[in-house]
């Protein structure tokens, strides 16, 4: 008889599992055991079960925390897909089919590198087989519905955020200089911090003063100031960083300072309360837009025009512009509301207004405001309550960081009466801030000294204007349109009662006499 053989059985294909996990939001990541680890442990367990089949578990984690599933921009993600280019893995495990991806076209494209490499796909809690028709449909469905229900959290998502907007609720975002934040079981509130919305309102009245960004950024960083300073959740330090010209721009155009919330194109009313009040706040707004295209760079005056960027609308609070019209030879010259223009004629009073008049009659104010006792007394006393404001922000500023450097300087002391605590890195830092607070003190104290050194009296008044009548005439129209912007802020004119109103510069007059005391 022969001899009869027995085979034993072949071992199975050792399949190479790797277990994807992933989360939207960061929140609760930090436990000890989060949902990232309940997806896994439940991967694990389901590959546990396939032990006989060849199942094996890889070791490396695919687990991305606080990321979307409308996207595959997921550092995971990618790696996974990159160990299946590499052959590295033969199938994928999921909790749920959504936590792949909840979008229908990624997801296809995922399916079709899967099945280019032969990779197998599997989901914990939803069996199917996509190497059949029938589980590859079930499995699209799955994932229709994944995409609609992220879609529809999507919608009530903006939803709320919209009419939380019209609220006046500050949805979240980085802090703002200016404010603090108050969390409540409602939310988070703003909460005015008034050292910090003190340079707020500086740093709009600077901008108004130099109507450019670039010189507002070296006076702020002469000053020292920088962005909003504050700590995240985990600790990590932030802000507290000079201004440069996006954050100064952001800062300047933030509706929050006016006491707003912006939805889209709509502003609403919102539960702080304002930092800027609605006059500073459109000023500034006004030079921004005519700075637009320049970047407060020097504007081209192509006709002279004097009152170009100065001349304002009274009834419709906006600006008017330079305008030419020509009839044969003649060219005329006018100052057009540019609400009258966009809107339509009948929508202001003031409608066009010659030009050369216009300019003559300011000329003429600042002519006679050295031979009119009223007049000069009444521009000295606008003048000086110009740079008396400017004096008081930085009388505000110097207390403030007065406290500052008797609290810093109390606190080294106490550091260095416990000497056995004190630590000599930390003393030396601590003294390094110390130094650049009074360094600070010092540079304001002296700004302040200049500024009321700068306030103008009546006798330079008159010797300035004395210098301005002689040489008008003689200078090119483009010398006295700087002289104009040199001394008046702005011109307001009325159509309804045709009235004018210039107001003048804070330290025009004084710099205008220090020229003519240059020249002569």
């Amino acid at each position: 008889m022969g001899r009869k053989r027995i085979h034993a059985d072949a071992p199975p294909k050792q399949i190479r599992c790797a277990i994807y996990t992933r989360k939207s939001t960061e929140e609760g990541l930090q436990q000890d055991f989060n949902t990232l680890d309940a997806q896994r442990e439940s991967g694990e367990s389901y590959v546990a079960s396939q032990k006989a089949e060849g199942w094996v578990c890889l070791p490396d984690r695919y687990d991305d925390g606080g990321y979307t599933g409308g996207n595959m921009e997921r550092p995971a993600l990618q790696r996974l897909m990159a160990d299946i280019d590499a052959g590295r893995i033969d199938c994928v495990v999921v909790y749920k089919v959504d936590r792949l991806s909840r979008s229908l076209m990624d997801f296809s494209r995922m399916m079709e590198a899967f099945d280019g490499h032969k990779v197998s796909f599997v989901s914990v809690t939803q069996h199917f087989n996509t190497t059949h028709s029938m589980g590859r449909l079930t499995l699209n469905i799955l994932l229709s519905f994944a995409q609609f229900e992220r879609e529809i959290i999507s919608e009530r998502t903006r939803d709320k955020i919209a009419a939380a907007r019209r609220k006046g609720k500050w949805m979240g975002g980085k802090p703002l200089l200016g404010y603090d934040l108050l969390v409540t079981p409602g939310g988070c509130k703003l909460i005015v911090n008034e050292d910090e919305a003190a340079r707020v309102r500086a740093i709009f009245e600077l901008y108004l003063e130099y109507e450019r960004i670039a010189p507002v950024l070296q006076e702020l960083d002469r000053r020292e100031w920088r962005t909003k300073a504050w700590t995240t959740r985990k600790g990590t330090p932030c802000g507290g960083k000079p201004f440069d010209k996006v954050t100064l721009f952001r800062l300047l155009t933030n509706p929050i300072y006016l006491g707003k919330v912006r939805h889209r194109e709509n502003l609403y009313d919102g539960e702080h309360d304002a930092i800027v009040n609605e006059a500073l706040w459109r000023r500034v707004q006004a030079v921004l837009q005519r700075n637009g295209r320049t970047g407060g760079g020097a504007v081209k005056n192509k006709y002279g025009a004097l009152l170009k960027g100065l001349l304002r609308c009274v009834p419709c609070d906006c600006a008017m512009v330079h305008s030419t019209s020509s009839k044969g030879p003649k060219r005329y010259r006018y100052y057009v509301c540019t609400k009258a223009q966009k809107r339509g004629w009948y929508t202001c009073p003031s409608k066009s207004v010659p030009a050369g008049e216009l300019e003559r009659f300011v000329v003429d104010q600042i002519r006679g405001i050295g031979s009119d006792p009223s007049v000069l007394a009444e521009t000295i006393r606008q003048v000086r309550t110009q740079s008396q404001k400017a004096i008081a922000e930085l009388e505000r500023e110097k207390n403030t960081l007065e406290r500052d450097v008797t609290r810093k300087s109390n606190a080294l002391k106490q550091q260095l009466a416990a000497r056995a605590d004190a630590n000599g890195s930390d003393v030396a830092g601590r003294r390094d801030e110390l130094r650049r607070l009074e360094t600070r003190l010092t540079g304001v104290r002296e700004r302040q000294v200049a500024l009321s050194r700068e306030l103008v009296d009546e006798r330079e008044v008159v010797q300035a204007l004395s210098l301005f009548d002689p040489v008008w005439d003689s200078l090119t129209p483009h010398e006295q349109a700087r002289i104009v912007r040199l001394l008046v802020e702005r011109v307001d004119y009325d159509g309804d009662s045709s009235s004018v109103a210039v107001t003048f510069r804070p330290t025009g007059i004084k710099a205008l006499a220090e020229e003519a005391e240059n020249a002569a």
